[in-house]
């Protein structure tokens, strides 16, 4: 968990400024969900291994006695545990208020979340998570909305270029399914394929033999692997050339409209790439899947995918839905450090003779102009006072002296 300086704070809030605007300009309402919730929600099986990460929080009450008695029980410890995402609340928020929402429920959830990670570069036990959902829409337009929408903060926020993988869980259970491997076999299957960018083919073969799996399945999936590589392209020739056959047509067809409704809205570009071994850990994903891509960085910058099952889980009958989370922390360190707030942030640097009256109105003044005003009494070391305002994020200054006036104020910029 992190403290975060002014110059730090002010960026974070620029970019949360641009998600929620732009967010916003694509229809989806903001909506907020308290920061504990039920532990036996949060342990139901829907957080996949983040639920071994979760933050429980202990029984009010309980002596050292009640403690030691239950030091086995987890659940008899605790029955509130901070979130560890924002999709399992949702579903929580949308079975508790689905009469007062609409048919079709867009939302955006911009909030901290808590894992009890082991901190390093790009881990963090508090971080916070801006995350899009669609609710009651089964169609490739949900998904197709939420991927268009999050382009466009990419693009707003200046990381032109931005492109996004995709696949389908039903693909990939199809494409297990063609090679022989077991039903029960599969989520061990998919753990270990999860692994081909860091291990590569040769690697996750080794390991899926190691795991005692079927070894004829083993030999296609190596086969599949060792295939000529095609052109890739998110049509369905493209697709189809990328699949085994036996792939269902209506999921191919599924794919296909997704890259149409895309390509579309984006004046014809498509920004998609279709991956086969795209996985995405989380085992409520349903359908599609998908992660955020940027040429300046190996790593993703959000994803997300259909989860229909899950908002049954608590309102006892089935509601699609399918969601996107913007890598927040991600994004932020990939944009610069400062960022100038224009013409619009002076200094005022006084003298120590000057009325207070006489500074605190030009202040007013100047915001009233709309400008952002900070001041500072004239110290020694000038330079020293500039270079840390610049950092901070002001664009110019003014000195003040007990002759100045509105009209005789002169702004200077800082760099």
């Amino acid at each position: 968990m992190r403290d975060f300086l002014p110059a730090d704070k002010a960026r974070r809030e620029r970019v949360l400024a641009v998600i929620r605007e732009r967010y916003r300009a694509h229809g989806f309402d903001e909506i907020e969900t308290p920061v504990m919730e039920d532990y036996d929600r949060l342990h139901a099986g829907l957080g996949g291994d983040n639920e071994k990460l979760s933050f429980s929080i202990l029984k009010r009450g309980m002596d050292a006695d009640g403690i030691r008695a239950a030091a086995d029980d987890q659940a008899a410890l605790a029955d509130l545990g901070l979130r560890y995402d924002l999709t399992v609340p949702l579903a929580r928020f949308y079975a508790t208020h689905r009469a007062q929402l609409p048919t079709v429920f867009r939302s955006v959830q911009i909030a901290p979340v808590w894992r009890a990670e082991r901190p390093q570069k790009g881990r963090y036990r508090q971080f916070m998570q801006c995350d899009i959902d669609i609710i009651g829409d089964a169609s490739a337009r949900a998904e197709a909305e939420l991927m268009i929408a999050s382009l466009d903060v990419l693009d707003a926020l200046g990381l032109v270029g931005g492109s996004i993988r995709v696949n389908d869980r039903r693909a990939l259970d199809a494409m297990l399914d063609v090679f022989g491997f077991a039903p029960d076999q599969r989520p061990g299957v998919l753990i270990t394929i999860d692994k081909l960018d860091k291990v590569g083919p040769s690697g996750v073969v080794a390991e899926l033999r190691g795991r005692g799996v079927n070894a004829s399945a083993v030999d296609a999936f190596a086969a599949y692997l060792d295939r000529p590589a095609s052109v890739p392209s998110f049509d369905e020739a493209g697709i189809r050339a990328t699949l085994p056959d036996g792939i269902p047509d209506e999921i191919v067809a599924h794919l296909v409209d997704l890259g149409d409704t895309v390509a579309a809205a984006r004046g014809g570009e498509v920004p998609l790439v279709f991956d086969p071994f795209l996985v995405r850990g989380m085992g409520y994903y349903t359908g599609t899947i998908f992660e955020l891509a940027h040429p300046s960085v190996d790593y993703s910058l959000g994803g997300g995918g259909r989860y229909d099952g899950m908002i049954g889980r608590f309102l006892g009958q089935q509601v699609p839905a399918v969601g996107f989370s913007i890598g927040f922390e991600r994004i932020v360190d990939l944009l610069p450090e400062t960022g100038s707030e224009g013409e619009r942030s002076v200094v005022l640097v006084h003298d120590r003779d000057v009325p207070i009256a006489q500074l605190l109105s030009l202040k007013t003044a100047l915001i009233g102009g709309g400008a952002r005003v900070r001041v500072e009494q004239r110290p020694k070391n000038m330079k020293a006072l500039l270079e840390r305002s610049t950092a901070d994020g002001y664009a110019s200054f003014a000195t003040v002296n007990v002759d100045t006036t509105p009209e005789t104020l002169e702004i200077k910029p800082l760099s």
